[in-house]
């Protein structure tokens, strides 16, 4: 469950267990990473995302070899606040897209060419999957003719594509590729189609496009 978290008039939320970190920071920092995980019983890789999103917004800074301390309510960094307002759509970059019936010969050209580490897999707009490099290597190692195998037989379903909304904030953004260790989702918009839910694809984003963004406005 997320709580909201005012910094600036503005709401950010954050979920339960950041509300906790922002806690023991408050109370006892400048404390480190890993004294921060033995208090809420896990892995310092496990909170890695959390403690990134909180550095990003400001809520919490970082010395090395000191450790993580409180800067919330500091009147002077309004970094939260600019990028609380910006959409994915705000800054989504336009996606590179093949057919299902688009061969692995073509596809493997496509990304190379492009010079995309993911290309997406449509038709009419609607997604139907994601095909990246490593599923193109792997493909074309074994003993399958590359210019007769659709695209179809190899890319990742839409099922277990991660995806994000283009009404979704950065930082949602940026926690979900870092939660599924993923360098770039498709960008795309719920539809219903005949009655069944479809996903328009809208374009990409990638984490150097919102840490552009998050180091653009640092510096503001």
């Amino acid at each position: 469950m997320a709580s909201s978290f005012s910094k600036g008039g503005i709401g950010v939320n954050l979920s339960v267990r950041q509300q906790d970190i922002v806690s023991i920071v408050r109370a006892e920092g400048p404390i480190t990473g890993e004294a921060i995980a033995k208090r809420l019983n896990l892995t310092r890789s496990a909170l890695r995302s959390d403690l990134t999103v909180l550095t990003m917004l400001q809520i919490l800074d970082a010395r090395p070899k000191v450790g993580y301390f409180y800067i919330g309510s500091s009147s002077e960094k309004q970094t939260a606040q600019l990028i609380n307002q910006y959409t994915v759509g705000q800054v989504v970059s336009q996606a590179i897209v093949v057919t299902p019936t688009t061969s692995l010969y073509d596809t493997v050209v496509t990304i190379f060419t492009e010079d995309v580490g993911t290309i997406l897999v449509g038709e009419d707009g609607i997604l139907a999957g994601l095909v990246s490099r490593k599923d193109l290597l792997r493909a074309t190692v074994g003993k399958t003719d590359p210019h007769t195998v659709p695209i179809s037989m190899i890319m990742t379903p839409t099922s277990k594509v991660v995806y994000v909304e283009s009404s979704a904030s950065l930082v949602e953004a940026a926690q979900k590729m870092d939660d599924f260790e993923v360098d770039c989702v498709p960008v795309v918009n719920l539809e219903k189609v005949d009655g069944k839910k479809v996903l328009r694809i809208v374009g990409r984003i990638s984490k150097t496009t919102i840490m552009k963004v998050f180091l653009e406005l640092s510096r503001m």
